[in-house]
């Protein structure tokens, strides 16, 4: 019995063999592609999820509008300069030295003081020079007392001389005509000698007279030149009382006073400095590269430390025509007026020599945003409808947006003080976003600054 039933068993797996080993053959191919079409269902489903699910996410979490401050962009001189670094110098200024030795006696100044020219700066031992300057004064009055005495007895004896020498002239006369009558006879020998005697003595008078005033003549000479001495005298006491008394010999600002009251001083002591700041220079090393854009008149700005504010506007005066060879730079020299005095002597500032000016779009510079190596700003546009939060969205209180913020990207010239040139991807009037860009994300809703409720700001969008 067990035979056949084990026949009949082999017959029958021999007859399942053929279509078992032709299933196996088969098998691996089909579960490939059923699984492929299983992948490719799951797949699509997950990213359907993905894209409902997100675009769900998103609509729930936009804000009802970011707070942001606007401003538009405008046209602006756009200039094209080159900065440099140089130390301004003053045209007038002089370094206060004493003529002669000795202590400081009296400052009439102080540091800062504005002076004219010839006033005091400090005197330097007086006492005994004032003395000297008080004897040689009385000499010189005794001297010209003296002189003016000799002088009017000169006049005094040449007015003697006169009468004396008109009173010869008559006795000359007289003797004469005695002469000639003694010789007609008509009078006496004793008369003529008494008309000659009359006439030698008025000789006589005459040359006595001439005498004295040869005598006074020399006297008067004499007192001339004691009071020329003494005048001379007085007059180096005087100076020497002048070099002692130190006076400034220009108009401008005192500096700091090197010699204090009761200090020794010396013809090679610096005892101040006095400087005129109402015409500055300044030089600058300007570029052999630049050489041929250097022109006399150009003008040149000197700026604030921040490089915002421009101090004073000047031009160029000068133009070195020989090249440094140690540096390749051209020496330019620029003159400032300092009207306002807000420039000082040995100033260090920044200056700017303006090449050319002309217009163009700026934009401040906090409306500037950086991403991946590129540049762009938030333009501020009309929004669509579907762009805004649902109006059961926005907060109590709140109005609603009617903008959102576009990311443009825009190319960069040149910083014009706290604005940037733009020299493609804005056009002038266009509306920016200048503040809150931090809270921004491209077509985001945006209401202006001061439409934001006091003291809120909307969130900034956090949608991945």
């Amino acid at each position: 019995m067990t035979s056949p039933n084990l026949s009949s068993s082999d017959s029958f797996s021999d007859t399942l063999q053929p279509t078992i080993e032709s299933d196996r053959s088969s098998g691996p191919k089909n579960w490939l592609i059923a699984g492929s079409i299983g992948i490719l269902l799951l797949g699509g489903g997950f990213l359907l999820w993905r894209f409902v699910g997100a675009r769900g996410q998103g609509g729930m979490q936009m804000p009802p509008g970011v707070a942001v401050g606007l401003d538009t962009a405008d046209l602006g001189p756009v200039q094209d300069s080159s900065a440099f670094i140089g130390s301004l110098e003053a045209q007038t200024g002089v370094a206060l030295q004493p003529e002669v030795s000795g202590r400081v006696a009296q400052v009439f100044v102080s540091a800062g003081d504005q002076v004219e020219s010839g006033d005091a700066i400090l005197l330097i031992s007086p006492d005994q020079t004032q003395a000297q300057l008080d004897a040689a004064a009385a000499n010189v009055t005794a001297a010209r007392a003296a002189r003016n005495s000799a002088e009017s007895t000169l006049q005094s004896l040449r007015a003697r001389q006169g009468e004396l020498e008109a009173e010869l002239t008559l006795e000359e006369a007289e003797f004469s005509r005695t002469e000639s009558l003694v010789t007609q006879g008509a009078q006496s020998r004793q008369q003529l000698d008494v008309a000659r005697r009359d006439l030698e003595v008025a000789r006589a008078a005459v040359e006595s007279a001439r005498n004295e005033i040869a005598a006074a003549e020399s006297r008067l000479a004499e007192s001339a030149a004691a009071l020329a001495q003494t005048q001379a005298n007085q007059a180096a006491i005087q100076e020497d009382l002048q070099d002692r008394t130190v006076t400034a010999p220009i108009v401008g600002i005192v500096g700091d006073l090197d010699a204090k009251l009761g200090d020794y001083v010396t013809p090679s002591t610096v005892v101040t400095k006095i400087t005129d700041n109402a015409e500055l220079e300044l030089d600058l090393s300007v570029p052999v590269e630049q050489r041929d854009r250097l022109r006399l008149g150009l003008p040149v700005e000197l700026v604030s430390v921040d490089g915002t504010d421009v101090i004073e506007t000047g031009s160029i005066s000068f133009i070195s025509p020989t090249i440094n060879a140690d540096t390749q730079t051209v020496l330019v020299k620029v003159r400032f007026d300092n009207d306002q005095n807000r420039l000082q002597d040995e100033q260090q500032v920044e200056a700017r020599i303006i090449w050319s000016e002309d217009q163009g779009v700026l934009v401040p510079t906090s409306a500037i945003t950086r991403l991946g190596g590129q540049t762009f700003v938030f333009v501020a546009e009309d929004a669509d409808p579907e762009e805004l939060p649902p109006p059961e969205a926005m907060p109590p209180g709140m109005p609603a947006p009617e903008q959102v913020a576009r990311l443009r990207p825009v190319q960069l010239g040149t910083i014009q003080g706290n604005d940037y040139e733009i020299l493609s991807g804005l056009e002038p009037g266009e509306t920016i976003v200048v503040s809150g860009i931090l809270n921004l994300q491209d077509g985001i809703p945006i209401l202006p600054q001061s439409e934001a409720p006091s003291g809120e700001e909307a969130p900034a969008n956090q949608a991945p």
